[in-house]
């Protein structure tokens, strides 16, 4: 990624929510997030059942290598890569979104 670089500890793939469902992969949308500060934010999920628990279960999304990631920063540039991160109900978007 451009900028500061992946954490070796990093997962080798994320969950990524989209902004819609789709039936093919490379038609998604990745849904990035404002911050308060006014920066673009890429969240990602270690694990399917996270991104359940912190999106909730109709938030739609597509499996990413975190290698494709500079691929992604190159199309749709985001200042901030956060893991695992709890979205606030109000906030949740759904399937139809």
């Amino acid at each position: 990624m451009a900028g500061a670089p992946i954490p070796v500890d990093f997962p080798p793939v994320v969950y990524l929510p989209c902004a819609e469902q789709v039936d093919d992969a490379a038609q998604a949308r990745v849904d990035m997030r404002t911050t308060r500060d006014g920066r673009t934010a890429l969240l990602a999920y270690s694990a399917l059942d996270r991104l359940h628990t912190c999106c909730g279960d109709e938030q739609p999304w597509v499996l990413m290598p975190t290698e494709a990631l500079d691929e992604l920063q190159k199309a749709h540039p985001f200042q901030l890569l956060l893991l695992d991160v709890v979205i606030p109900d109000d906030q949740r978007r759904g399937g139809s979104e």
